[in-house]
């Protein structure tokens, strides 16, 4: 069984927190990516590397994964999955880019902008409940609506 949770910024330890998510939305349509290896959509984003600074992570992931070149991004929450007994912590941030460059060569075969969220997904028991929680807050860079 999974479960996905939410909690406020700064809830949770800073070193517990091992993935930056990224729900990003370019030209008011959402960014998806498929992986390399995969044949299914994914929410951009990735493992914190030691010592990096959340932030970074995905500010980095964004690019990575999007190519993403000019962007306003802010952190959301803090989510965690707990599987099994173990509980794994991410943050949950939300993008407006608004230059998107080459994509980058590394695990991200394909970007694409939708409506609203794929049907074939690699984590459907996760990305869906980020994805919801993200639209349900109705996001601008201003604020909260």
């Amino acid at each position: 069984m999974m479960e996905v949770n939410f909690h406020e910024l700064n809830s949770v330890k800073d070193e517990k927190i091992m993935f930056a998510v990224i729900m990003a939305k370019y030209k008011d349509k959402w960014i998806f990516v498929k992986h390399k290896d995969r044949e299914s959509w994914e929410i951009p984003g990735g493992h914190r590397e030691e010592n990096e600074d959340i932030m970074f992570t995905a500010r980095r992931e964004l690019f990575e994964e999007t190519g993403a070149e000019t962007y306003s991004i802010v952190p959301v929450c803090i989510y965690s999955v707990n599987k099994d007994g173990s509980e794994s912590f991410g943050q949950l941030l939300y993008a407006e880019v608004e230059i998107i460059g080459a994509l980058p060569d590394y695990e991200i075969s394909q970007v694409e902008f939708f409506e609203t969220m794929p049907k074939e997904l690699t984590y459907p028991l996760i990305q869906p409940k980020l994805f919801n929680y993200i639209k349900k807050l109705k996001l601008n860079m201003e604020g909260v609506i």
